[in-house]
């Protein structure tokens, strides 16, 4: 543990030194948390970890209505996700840093602690007064060789957990390896298989107006250099296809400027989102945050972007969920399980350029194939496990409720 207190605290003077505001400086201290009573403290990283449990939590409030739900997160942008849905006795806030001091308080009334995939934290684990549950925890090659060479790190930090459930078999097998309790091992469940979008975030009637699903294509969470591919595809299948539509959702809506020249170099009308034009171009630049369950639900067929750069694709579950036909690159490493069901069961479509792009629109171009290619990703992506009976895992491993 000694090089590892040397390297957290290596790390928690960078992130401190990044942001000296006080109010940061007590929460990453873990110097702001009230007396909450009896706490189950559950982390991931960010948005997009945090976003797949809130089916979980709504379900753990309803089951243990004498808990106090802490969920923390990394980014200030992923406390405020969690706080805006306004679950009963959920706080969010920003997690205390891998500090034994910290730890030592953020640890005061806490039950248990589960942590979302790859999230492992040496203090935390060890000084969690009960037991430690690993939820669609996610452990790469690569990964496990740099805890390979601390193995009594690996081992004394996996050591207190009674419950993991990976997202694939390969990385329970390598967290077996590094020091995993047997008998912890559960079944293997990717928690961004249990999305389920916000209630009331469905398109209205001018929405569904202006893009009829069967004509309405999505560019999901596009990167840099994809969306002169995408724009590109559109424009060879607007030759088949004249009154199709394209919403461009790009992953981070600050780059809406470097796209709209793209946009206009190819001679296509568009129209902003986050400015409130009306959607009636031949590209709707949907440059705004949070609103994702949108587009999908409009879309009858969606590119999974992130995956024909370096960046190793984004989710499939959720366009899946609204039964969208999905297309995606070759770069799909981030959920590697999940593209392999697809490909196994022809659930998908994989694309390198903006002609296989353009093929690919134009081959489904007819509202069956669509539903039908949308139906067997939702049948290949289904999980041995379904929400209900995860919690019911989790509530197995919970210290029973006091005595009143």
């Amino acid at each position: 543990m000694l090089l590892y207190r040397l390297l957290i605290s290596l790390f928690a003077a960078g992130v401190l030194l990044k942001r000296p505001e006080r109010p940061y400086w007590r929460a990453r201290l873990a110097r702001d948390l009230p007396d909450q009573g009896r706490v189950l403290w559950l982390h991931g990283a960010s948005n997009g970890e945090l976003a797949s449990i809130r089916p979980l939590l709504q379900r753990l409030t309803e089951t243990r209505p004498e808990l106090q739900i802490r969920v923390t997160a990394n980014s200030d942008t992923a406390v405020a996700m969690v706080t805006g849905w306004q679950l009963p006795r959920t706080h969010a806030r920003l997690a205390p840093l891998d500090l034994a001091g910290p730890t030592r308080r953020a640890m005061k009334g806490v039950i248990a602690h589960v942590s979302l995939e790859s999230e492992l934290w040496p203090n935390r684990f060890r000084l969690c007064p009960g037991p430690v549950i690993l939820l669609g925890a996610r452990m790469s090659a690569g990964t496990a060789r740099t805890w390979g060479r601390l193995p009594g790190l690996a081992a004394r930090t996996l050591a207190p957990v009674r419950l993991a459930l990976a997202q694939d078999a390969a990385s329970l097998d390598r967290l077996t390896a590094l020091g995993l309790p047997a008998a912890a091992r559960g079944p293997v469940v990717d928690l961004k298989a249990l999305y389920q979008p916000p209630a009331a975030q469905t398109p209205d009637e001018a929405l569904r107006a202006a893009f009829p699903r069967a004509r309405t294509w999505l560019a999901a969470s596009t990167h840099v250099g994809e969306e002169e591919i995408v724009l590109d595809a559109h424009l060879k299948a607007l030759r088949a296809e004249p009154d199709l539509r394209l919403i461009l959702a790009p992953r981070h809506p600050r780059r809406a400027e470097e796209i709209l020249p793209l946009i206009a170099a190819r001679g296509l009308t568009v129209a902003r989102r986050s400015t409130g034009e009306a959607p009636d171009a031949q590209v709707y630049l949907a440059d705004t945050m949070g609103e994702m369950p949108l587009w999908y639900a409009l879309a009858g067929r969606v590119f999974v972007a992130g995956s024909l750069t370096d960046r190793g694709g984004h989710t499939p579950y959720e366009p899946a969920h609204f039964g969208a036909a999905l297309l995606h690159g070759p770069d799909t490493r981030n959920f590697t399980a999940a593209y392999t069901r697809l490909a196994e069961a022809g659930a998908a479509r994989q694309i390198t350029d903006a002609a296989s792009l353009a093929a690919a629109l134009t081959a489904l171009s007819d509202p069956e194939a669509q539903a039908a290619l949308g139906q067997a990703a939702q049948t290949a992506l289904r999980q041995e496990i379904d929400a209900d009976a995860l919690v019911g895992r989790i509530v197995d491993i919970l210290p029973p409720p006091a005595p009143a």
